[in-house]
């Protein structure tokens, strides 16, 4: 396999974070601010249907949105994410911060964490750590849980046979 080769396929491993803020500075800042310090594949949209395009399309490790946008709040973004990838972890990021919204988020849209603007840069990484650990251990759950599935179809196919060859 070449250099090039072993690079594409490192890329194509590295865990997608998506995240959609219609002010295009922040979304300047965090990409930019990911991109230095970590090996993480960001994707960043100002529009949320381009965003809901990207993630129906694609593999997506993680979900941040604002909470206060001008085509759909953040909490019914969210929602919409959750139905396309239930599993995935999705976090609010707001300068709105207040008792009301956040526990309408985590109840509706069942966040993995509301984060208020201005962030700090290394409470960011945590969280994403996290999230993105969350959402590894969750597909190993859902890969067990497929093998033991497959096994006990398997079990039931062998019980069959056993039956007719006896009975």
């Amino acid at each position: 396999m070449s250099n090039t080769a072993k690079d594409s396929s490192a890329l194509d491993k590295r865990e997608t974070i998506v995240i959609v803020d219609d002010e295009e500075m922040v979304i300047t800042s965090l990409s930019s601010f990911l991109s230095l310090e970590t090996e993480y594949n960001v994707k960043a949209f100002t529009s949320v249907q381009q965003a809901l395009e990207f993630i129906g399309a694609n593999d997506v490790d993680l979900v941040m949105s604002d909470y206060l946008m001008p085509e759909m709040d953040g909490i019914t973004f969210l929602a919409k994410v959750r139905d396309l990838k239930p599993q995935v972890p999705r976090i609010i990021l707001t300068g709105y911060a207040d008792k009301e919204n956040a526990i309408k988020a985590i109840n509706e849209v069942g966040l993995f964490q509301y984060l208020e603007k201005p962030w700090d840069n290394d409470d960011i990484l945590i969280v994403l750590r996290n999230g993105l650990e969350r959402n590894k251990l969750m597909k190993k759950l859902q890969e067990k849980i497929d093998e033991i599935n497959r096994a006990y179809a398997e079990l039931q196919v062998l019980q069959r046979e056993i039956v007719k060859a006896f009975v």
